[in-house]
């Protein structure tokens, strides 16, 4: 079996879109409840980022206002385990979740390296896990897409931040982002939607055990795809490493490593075209190499890592707009607090844009940000290790 990620669609920029929400108060979610809770289909403004219209302003004054000390943008590994940590702390906590389903963690088939955690569980029942345990404590868990929040500098008492959904006005003494970074860049290539799950991976780390003796593509040429082809020739018996130009050895040590390496196949000057496959997954992908007699050919592999064009770990973070400082590389900027620029306001997870994209470290990035909330809105000189409930 394989732990494959897959993104999380993240909308913004779409024009004229419609979403579903649903909201559990008391239970948590599954995959077998989710669809059968009651749902309605509500507009979005055009583009997340813009400012709502005055119609739609006013519709925000007439939705339900939830007043609370910690809001959570984000229902995974990072925000379940910031929501246990503050609900446990006696803080008023609610997540906002777009979609319990479509996240880095849930998309993964099995979890092989996260401690303590038998090998055969998948990705989703983990998180089911998390965040029911965060419930039990207390936690108020929506189902609701985030499209825009206000947020200035807070005293730790005042409501400094806004969060706007569909369904309600969120405002809160602290706010969490943890939105991951499974954004897209530009559309997948055909057969790429298809077969996330089934072969399609953003993350050699986290997947290359799961493909020892396999044949597997890598398809980009930057950094993030040498650095992932490099990972998976531990594992792979071929690694075919397809590039829309010629790798510059000479210029790039990185480059020069991973065509030194016996099972590492190179298809130079050859663009992706699909990912093909069955009801078992995927079986190869088609590609087309570029020269005087442009042909088509099907590699035949077992898994496809796709780290250009169609595939990638863009953090999400449109509804943001500028209302914290980023990093050059897109990923929000915080300090060791994992407090962002903006007192009251933190991000943790993968929104981070760190190199290590792992359910343990997004975790770890909860913690610690739960920690610093505690002692920021009870204005305590230093962290509390944690709290004992009876």
């Amino acid at each position: 079996m394989r732990s494959i990620l897959s993104f999380a669609a993240f909308a913004a920029g779409a024009s004229g879109f419609s979403f579903t929400t649903k909201s559990v108060n008391q239970n948590v979610l599954s995959r077998h409840t989710a669809e059968s809770l009651p749902s309605r289909s509500i507009t979005a403004s055009p583009r997340y980022g813009a400012s709502p219209p005055s119609t739609q302003l006013s519709m925000m004054m007439d939705m339900e206002v939830i007043e609370c000390d910690v809001a959570i943008v984000g229902g995974g590994p990072a925000g379940c385990t910031c929501a246990l940590y503050t609900s446990r702390a006696d803080l008023k906590t609610v997540i906002l979740d777009k979609n319990p389903a479509v996240g880095a963690l849930a998309i993964t088939s099995h979890i092989a390296n996260y401690p303590g955690v038998d090998k055969a569980m998948t990705g989703q029942e983990l998180l089911d896990q998390m965040r029911e345990q965060a419930v039990q404590y207390g936690t108020d868990y929506r189902r609701s897409q985030v499209f825009m929040i206000d947020c200035e500098d807070g005293d730790g008492q005042a409501y400094s931040t806004t969060v706007y959904t569909p369904d309600a006005t969120i405002k809160a003494r602290s706010l969490v982002l943890a939105t991951g970074a499974m954004g897209r860049v530009s559309p997948p290539f055909p057969g790429e939607e298809e077969y996330l799950g089934q072969g399609v991976s953003y993350c050699a780390t986290c997947d290359g055990a799961f493909y020892r003796d396999s044949e597997v593509a890598v398809f980009g040429m930057n950094l993030e795809a040498m650095e992932e082809a490099m990972f998976l020739t531990k594992f792979a018996k071929t690694v075919h490493w397809i590039t829309p130009s010629e790798p510059r050895a000479d210029q790039d040590e990185h480059a020069a490593e991973l065509l030194a390496m016996p099972n590492v196949k190179q298809w130079p000057k050859t663009r992706l075209l699909e990912v093909e496959g069955d009801v078992s997954g995927v079986s190869g992908v088609k590609v087309l190499q570029k020269g005087a007699d442009p042909e088509e050919h099907t590699i035949p592999v077992e898994g496809a890592f796709i780290y250009a064009a169609g595939g990638g770990s863009k953090p999400i973070t449109e509804f943001i707009q500028n209302k914290v400082d980023f990093k050059e590389d897109g990923g929000v900027l915080v300090d060791e607090d994992m407090a962002t620029s903006v007192k009251g306001v933190f991000a943790i997870g993968d929104i981070r844009n760190t190199a290590f994209k792992q359910v343990v470290v997004a975790a770890s990035d909860g913690c610690i940000a739960a920690m610093s909330i505690d002692k920021y809105l009870k204005g305590r000189k230093s962290v509390k290790v944690d709290w004992i409930h009876q």
